[in-house]
């Protein structure tokens, strides 16, 4: 009977360490080749649309013209809960756009951003929402009109790192090395800052403790690489 019991407890150590070693394993989000692990949001099992490239092991959204339907927003085709995500991303001159996670696919919602925060990508210099909001917090790196970023932003046409670490309710963001904002993600202090931003009354907005990683189409060229997550 002893030696049964010893045989089950080195068992479950073993499959215990092996799903810890799982879900702290690096995995590739973009492969600087193909799409793969990427959809366009709501559209599931279509073409990516001709406006995402990838251009030297780079994704590449080429922007749009004046006027022209925004809403391509790429999202991952796996949900995350608890990660560390990794990625670069470079702006063009005036250029505006988002990282996205807890992004909640459904049709009910037309994008992503009526359910997922938001870490603001910008031209800090040149575009006119660097000037809005309240206390900078329309800058890149900020968590889009509620926390703004402490960390500096590298100009146009240069390349900004970004990590985020999401964990048990609580989220930081790295930008360029240096801590640029740390959160709740729930509970009555999450609460009372979305009770003070734009999405005030928003149905399903940071409902979703779980989602999806997304990149934004705000209609300007944006590039992103190096892209990784590792579920913690």
């Amino acid at each position: 009977m002893k030696t049964i019991s010893k045989i089950l407890a080195l068992t479950l150590l073993v499959a215990s360490t092996s799903f810890a070693q799982k879900k702290g394993k690096w995995v590739t989000l973009f492969d600087g080749k193909t799409f793969t692990n990427w959809h366009v949001y709501n559209k599931a099992g279509q073409p990516i649309t001709d406006k995402w490239k990838i251009q030297d092991g780079t994704l590449v959204f080429t922007g749009k013209a004046k006027g022209e339907k925004h809403g391509d927003d790429l999202i991952t085709d796996k949900e995350y809960e608890n990660f560390e995500l990794e990625l670069e991303w470079k702006v063009s001159e005036g250029a505006n756009s988002g990282i996205f996670y807890g992004v909640f696919e459904d049709a009910k919602y037309s994008v992503p951003y009526l359910t997922a925060p938001e870490i603001q990508v910008l031209d800090n210099e040149r575009h006119p929402d660097a000037k809005a909001g309240k206390d900078g917090n329309h800058k890149a790196g900020s968590l889009y009109d509620m926390i703004p970023s402490a960390s500096v932003t590298k100009p146009a046409g240069v390349w900004n790192t970004v990590k985020i670490v999401k964990n048990k309710g609580e989220v930081s963001i790295y930008q360029n090395g240096t801590l640029s904002v740390k959160y709740k993600s729930e509970g009555p202090e999450w609460d009372a800052m979305v009770a003070k931003s734009k999405f005030k009354g928003w149905e399903g907005f940071g409902k979703y403790s779980k989602g999806k990683i997304g990149l934004q189409d705000h209609g300007d060229a944006v590039s992103f690489k190096n892209i990784r997550i590792k579920e913690l």
